[in-house]
């Protein structure tokens, strides 16, 4: 089994470094462009009645028996109960009990799944007519910061870091409006927090001050849904229930 993954594997660098004429370059590119368009509008016409929801990120590891499942499903449960909609990214572990938080107090449950070679398959708990499943990172990833007025990032891997940066930095440079980023869990973030404080601020001054005030780190269900909730109120605006 190893060998055929280190073949394809190789298969794949060898097929990037190999010369194609116009003819190949304008037909394979052309495809891709009109398959992007698809997705595109798939997820604007799917979404874009969805009403004000929270986006829910983490690990598609995570046990169903572990304490960050059970928070997970206890937050998209409050955030439901508090008029919001769930949005996970469709898949196993956290986005899971995302969903199955929402399903259980009968709010929206949407689910933005992703074809992948392992891990991730739909989750029963997404609402059938909000379930999208994309080939492309980058457009599903669109979706998630669009039509979200809210993260909450849990512990999880490369994809979990990949969302949480993502949202930071388009908030940082100012290409889309501020909204509250929630990390639950301090055992889990601190390490990463005290190096970005040490190394990126303090050492090398990459970032300013100011921008740790974009995220916050919380250790329970109802301090994140505070954090959602405290943050609105400071504009008068609350979901429609």
């Amino acid at each position: 089994m190893a060998e055929i993954e280190n073949n394809q594997e190789e298969d794949r660098i060898r097929k990037a470094f190999k010369e194609r004429d116009w003819n190949e370059i304008k037909s394979s590119d052309s495809w891709a462009i009109f398959k992007v368009m698809s997705e595109f509008v798939e997820g604007f016409e799917k979404l874009a009645k969805i009403g004000p929801c929270v986006s829910i990120f983490g690990s598609a590891r995570t046990p169903r028996n572990h304490e960050y499942y059970k928070m997970a499903e206890e937050i998209a449960a409050k955030l439901v109960r508090h008029g919001y909609g769930v949005i996970t990214g469709g898949g196993p572990g956290i986005m899971e009990a995302g969903n199955k938080g929402a399903h259980s107090e009968k709010g929206k449950s949407v689910g933005l799944n992703i074809v992948l070679p392992f891990e991730q398959f739909e989750n029963i708990y997404i609402d059938r007519d909000k379930l999208i499943t994309f080939d492309y990172f980058f457009v599903r990833k669109v979706m998630f910061v669009k039509y979200a007025q809210g993260f909450v990032v849990l512990p999880g891997g490369f994809g979990t870091m990949d969302e949480l940066f993502e949202s930071i930095t388009l908030i940082q440079t100012d290409k889309i409006g501020r909204f509250p980023i929630v990390l639950v869990g301090r055992d889990y973030w601190s390490g990463l927090i005290d190096w970005i404080k040490k190394t990126l601020l303090e050492e090398y001054n990459y970032i300013n001050a100011e921008d740790l005030d974009l995220f916050s780190v919380v250790d329970t269900p109802t301090e994140a849904v505070k954090v959602i909730d405290d943050f609105y109120s400071q504009y008068l605006l609350c979901p429609n229930f």
